[in-house]
């Protein structure tokens, strides 16, 4: 896992780590200092000495445990020494530092050196400052590793084209420690949003410009950190990390030859260990710039108009939910399949359509129940998502698995499943079209019953109520009159006599529909119609369906 063998086995032999920080920039400008000052440098020496102090003080203490590094006693001296310099080094921190800071910087060196004198250390390098480029991100900072900002108002170019706009979010902290007002603090941010800098802010004092210098010179404003600022930043963090620290100087597009040379040996002088500069504009392309150009700016507007118009094309493929309203109108419907009772409650949308179904069984054990329940609530989701309920009559209708047989509805005499009854008669109930085409032709003429109109609230919008008693009669509403009349089974045959509407508490039977019941009561047996599902009636030798007029064998 290392780049060479003698990587290897130097990490083995010394245990380096690597422990650093990120956002010390917005650290800065939160606190109202410039990075470029006094004030700054002496918050990042104090946090940096606190930090690599603690961390030699946990390597002693693991050193305790499980050893020190393997060429520990060989360096043992010369390390003690390098722990005393960095303890010397806490009492040059500028004055500036908060005293409470700086005590704790030289307490944590104070137990790092008397640690090792003890117990010795399990590393011989702790930390480094590394430039957390990329997780700093997603670490939310603004700033990365040691490094200001590059600018208030940065563009960053994307891998695959285009840019997006990257805008500080410490500025509202610094004003506020600052001693603006929220409507001043409101204002400026509108103004660095607008402009791309706060140069020329409304309500903004001339000595607070300094706290927002940024590492780049901003595309509508004249001033930066100068790059001598990051050099006596880098100088004020050194001499308490172990290693070194990855940091570009920002120097102007304007640099000359000399000035750079400059940079690289007042960094020497001042015990910097290594510098990386970068010239503005040095390269041909940046991941982060300043400014838009207006080739970006038409090739940005381009993509957002794409983006937009790509994500109304997919708002348009989103289903979205169309919940019913806290109280609605809803339908029950009792069925009876085979003995197997039950109830459909329907709720219902204010045009009259289905959104929403429950499912009961009157005699059901959990696992039934459940199912039933679940299969009801899917379909519930369905129909409010605007699955329609065309497509789900077409999918549903005639699957056919126990229980089955046949039914107390005229218009579904035989249903294959219990779901082949649901969705057929919510086809019957609601389904113009599909009522028309399942209609049983009746030799009475009734034909279908019309489907109940749901957003009325008359009597005549309920269902009809069918009663399922003993006899062999099927109550049916006579909604075209509004008198509730009951017909025999017998009117459903050839050559049966008309039946009245009879008064309440009549008994209607006529000779006709006791021979009818008759031949039903001693051909219990008889097979189901192959074509409707209704039970057929010997005829002969062979057996005819009364209901659809099919015959099974020879007539």
């Amino acid at each position: 896992s290392y780049p060479s063998a003698q990587i290897c086995r130097n990490s083995h032999d010394f245990r380096p780590l690597g422990l650093g920080y990120a956002n010390l920039g917005s650290l800065i400008m939160s606190l109202g200092l410039p990075y470029d000052g006094d004030g700054g440098r002496a918050y990042a020496g104090a946090i940096t000495a606190i930090l690599t102090g603690t961390a030699y003080t946990a390597s002693a203490e693991l050193a305790s445990r499980i050893g020190t590094f393997t060429q520990y006693n060989k360096n043992r001296l010369p390390m003690l020494n390098v722990i005393r310099m960095h303890r010397a080094a806490v009492e040059k921190i500028d004055v500036h530092c908060p005293a409470d800071l700086r005590a704790a910087a030289a307490t944590c060196w104070d137990e790092a050196l008397v640690a090792g004198e003890a117990l010795g250390y399990r590393n011989a390098q702790v930390t480094v400052l590394a430039p957390t480029g990329t997780i700093g991100f997603m670490m939310d900072c603004d700033t990365t590793g040691v490094e200001p900002d590059i600018a208030l108002v940065k563009y960053k170019m994307l891998a695959g084209g285009g840019m997006f706009k990257i805008v500080n979010r410490t500025v509202p902290l610094a004003l506020e420690r600052l001693g603006y007002s929220k409507g001043q603090v409101a204002e400026i941010i509108d103004h660095i949003d607008h402009h791309d800098t706060i140069e020329g802010a409304p309500s903004l004092r001339a000595e607070h410009l300094p706290v927002f210098d940024c590492a780049f010179k901003p595309g509508n404003g004249t001033r930066s950190i100068h790059y001598m600022g990051h050099i006596r930043m880098m100088s004020a963090v050194q001499p308490f990390i172990s290693g070194a620290i990855s940091k570009t100087v920002n120097m102007p597009k304007e640099s000359t030859t000399e000035e750079i040379m400059q940079v690289y040996t007042d960094g020497w002088k001042l015990g910097v260990k290594a510098i990386a500069i970068y010239r503005d504009g040095s390269k041909r392309t940046q991941p982060l710039n300043v400014r838009k150009s207006d080739k970006d700016a038409k090739k940005t507007e381009s993509l957002l108009q794409a983006i937009s118009a790509e994500q109304l094309e997919a708002a348009k493929r989103t289903p979205h939910r169309h919940r019913l309203p806290a109280t609605r109108p809803s339908i029950t419907h009792k069925f009876d399949i085979a003995g197997h009772e039950g109830y459909l409650n329907v709720g219902l949308y204010e045009d009259g359509t289905p959104g929403e179904l429950f499912i009961t069984m009157a005699k059901e054990g959990s696992t039934v129940g459940g199912m039933m329940d679940a299969f009801a609530t899917s379909i519930s989701l369905c129909l409010q998502y605007g699955v329609p309920l065309e497509a789900l009559v077409k999918k549903f209708s005639h699957q056919r698995f126990e229980p089955s047989g046949m039914t107390s509805n005229r218009d579904i005499p035989f249903a294959k499943s219990i779901v082949d009854y649901l969705f057929r008669w919510m086809g019957m109930t609601f389904l113009e079209e599909f009522r028309k085409a399942n209609t049983l032709n009746r030799p009475d003429g009734s034909g279908g019953s019309a489907a109940p109109s749901v957003v009325k609230t008359s009597p005549k919008a309920v269902p009809e109520a069918v009663t399922d008693d003993a006899s062999s009669e099927i109550g049916r509403a006579d909604h075209a009159s509004g008198k509730d009349v009951k017909r025999p089974i017998g009117a459903l045959l050839p050559g049966a006599e008309p039946v009245k509407a009879a008064s309440p508490g009549t008994a209607v039977k006529t000779a006709s529909a006791t021979k009818v019941e008759q031949i039903f009561v001693n051909q219990e047996d008889a097979p189901a119609c192959d074509v409707c599902g209704s039970i057929t009636v010997r005829n002969g030798n062979c057996y005819k369906c009364y209901n659809c007029g099919s015959s099974l064998g020879c007539s």
